[in-house]
């Protein structure tokens, strides 16, 4: 006589199909939003071992859960794992602020990920499987930019946040994105019913429960997350009497991993890392956000696929038509939504930044809207703009990007060329 199957096993052969309205189970814990009690705010649980706890549509590690479910599918990955958190606690602490507790400040991430552990204890006990969102660590940053910063006095050697071996110390935070889908869509103001309709359609269907379980609120979407570099105390962060040094920074892999010159990303990033060094060592805080924001959020075939367009169009190259070849390919010049970005800085208590490394008009207006005050913007210096990318730079500025120098007229525009593509 062979042995009954497994819970496992059972899990494997039988599909229950998350849709279906029927599915609303006791044990679900209550999500109120923006409750200043974590355990009246309740805890996001989007594990899989138990189903009937799930209070949330999808899954942890966005994109990544994808590899999992091959994974387990492979047979590699039990699906009844469940995590072993033993000191995996943050290295340093963050918050809570008043910023946690404010339903429209933070839409688009759990401000209690990072000590789920701590504040859902209770829950833990009873067999919940609720797992972080947020994880905070620290690491050593080795970049050859900032040896030669250190090579000519730019930056200082202090044994604290710059070694001797010239490795800079940060504290680092990753971010999944947890969105609460009524206050996303009110950031938007847009409905709630249209917001689910449109991730429901635009995803192929990927999420039938954002049409047939409105009672399900949040969402953890299969996008990339975000990571923040901290150069100084954290506890700094959300000290307006500090002077904080912020860059928000959209993730584009060819400048940023390779040095590709087409666009200034990876010389504004150095730039701003090293302007944060210099300000948490008079005593002030730095701080990196890094969104994974591929291309503008189009992706990068769609970059490389407007890099080609705009190296052939006639006339080659040029910054009149830079955001124009892009709409022709992409139907829109720009996806990355700048609204979410402050939800990262309400998470870290900041309310002032007194020097923000960045020209884009929309990251700006999205984090004074927020209700942080901006003192100062900088510009890239000149001598960081690769040849290749003045196209980009003198178009960004015409659309009303900062800068403190006279705009291209449509004529001049016209005469910043490009490379082109066999040069």
């Amino acid at each position: 006589m062979s042995n009954p199957p497994t819970s496992a096993q059972k899990r494997k052969t039988h599909i229950v199909l998350t849709s279906h309205p029927a599915y609303i189970y006791k044990d679900s814990p209550n999500i109120e939003w923006g409750a200043k009690d974590p355990l009246k705010r309740g805890p996001v649980i989007a594990s899989m071992t138990n189903r009937k706890h799930r209070n949330a549509i999808g899954t942890h590690s966005g994109s990544y859960a994808v590899y999992r479910a091959l994974s387990n599918a492979s047979g590699a990955l039990p699906p009844e794992h469940k995590p072993d958190f033993t000191n995996t606690s943050p290295v340093d602490h963050v918050g809570p602020f008043p910023s946690w507790s404010d339903p429209e400040k933070i839409v688009s991430i759990d401000p209690w990920g990072a000590v789920v552990g701590d504040v859902f204890k209770e829950y833990y006990e009873k067999g919940y499987d609720i797992r972080p969102s947020i994880a905070v660590t620290k690491a050593h940053l080795q970049m050859v930019e900032l040896y030669d910063a250190v090579d000519k006095g730019r930056i200082q050697i202090d044994g604290k946040i710059v070694t001797k071996n010239k490795d800079v110390v940060v504290t680092k935070a990753a971010i999944e994105p947890v969105w609460y889908l009524p206050g996303l869509a009110a950031r938007f103001g847009v409905s709630e019913a249209d917001l689910r309709k449109s991730l429901f359609t635009e995803t192929g269907g990927m999420f039938p429960e954002l049409i047939t379980r409105p009672d399900l609120k949040v969402l953890l979407p299969p996008i990339g997350s975000t990571s923040v570099y901290i150069f100084g105390d954290p506890k700094h962060l959300g000290d307006p009497k500090k002077t904080l040094t912020c860059r928000v920074h959209d993730e584009c892999n060819g400048s940023d991993v390779f040095g590709s010159d087409i666009c200034t990303c990876r010389p504004y990033l150095v730039h701003g890392i090293e302007r944060a060094i210099e300000t948490a060592q008079a005593g002030g805080v730095g701080l990196i956000v890094y969104f994974r924001k591929e291309g503008r959020a189009l992706g990068e075939v769609t970059k490389f696929l407007v890099y080609n367009a705009r190296k052939r169009q006639q006339g080659g190259d040029s910054a009149a038509n830079y955001f124009y070849r892009t709409e022709c390919v992409a139907g829109v010049q720009d996806m990355r939504f700048q609204e979410l970005m402050p939800d990262a800085l309400h998470w870290l208590g900041v309310q002032k930044i007194d020097h923000l490394v960045s020209m884009s008009d929309m990251k700006y207006n999205a984090i004074t809207k927020s209700g942080i005050k901006v003192n100062h913007r900088e510009t890239i210096p000149d001598e960081l703009i690769p040849a290749d990318a003045k196209v980009e730079m003198e178009a960004k500025k015409a659309a009303g990007y900062f800068t403190p120098e006279t705009v291209q007229d449509e004529e001049g525009l016209k005469s910043v060329q490009g490379r082109k593509l066999d040069e």
